[in-house]
């Protein structure tokens, strides 16, 4: 299995919006750039989970495209609203200490909602004119929130990927 790579997507967005010989870039690539910075985020949380549980040296083998496929959108939005609360909700608390997730997943978080909401305005509503400088901002949000996500400290990395694929009931 070949993983998807954030920077890759992160890339491809920003092609998108290049500048083109005549005119502004067309605004299906401006709204494809949205999209694809949020997939960037996406596919980096996919592959810390399956590396994390299966490992980076099984990448093609069944078990780790199990644990890549098994995350959905929506669980990865229900995480990260929870993950934004400064105090656990009860079906969390067991896991988390007192004060929640740490400002870095708690940035994180934010960072994955505020851009899968971009994501569904751009891939749904046909409404808004999407400006270079809004998808430029999307790949910004998206690598920051990387960073955040990277930074913080392994087991709290480790955790929110816990309970992303095992969601406590």
């Amino acid at each position: 299995m070949s993983v998807l790579n954030a920077d890759h997507l992160f890339d491809q967005a920003r092609r998108l919006v290049e500048a083109p010989p005549a005119g502004p870039p067309r605004q299906v690539d401006s709204r494809h750039a949205i999209s694809a910075a949020y997939y960037g985020v996406f596919h980096a949380v996919l592959t810390a989970a399956a590396d994390a549980f299966v490992g980076s040296t099984k990448r093609t083998s069944a078990r780790y495209a199990l644990v890549y496929r098994s995350v959905d959108h929506r669980a990865l939005r229900d995480l990260c609203t929870e993950a934004q609360r400064l105090k656990p909700s009860p079906k969390y608390l067991p896991y988390l200490s007192g004060t929640g997730f740490g400002p870095n997943l708690r940035s994180f978080a934010s960072a994955v909602l505020e851009l899968q909401e971009k994501r569904h305005r751009a891939d749904y509503d046909p409404r808004p004119h999407v400006r270079t400088s809004d998808a430029l901002i999307a790949v910004q949000i998206g690598e920051t929130a990387i960073r955040r996500f990277r930074a913080e400290g392994s087991e709290g990395r480790t955790l929110f990927l816990t309970l992303l694929l095992f969601p406590p009931r």
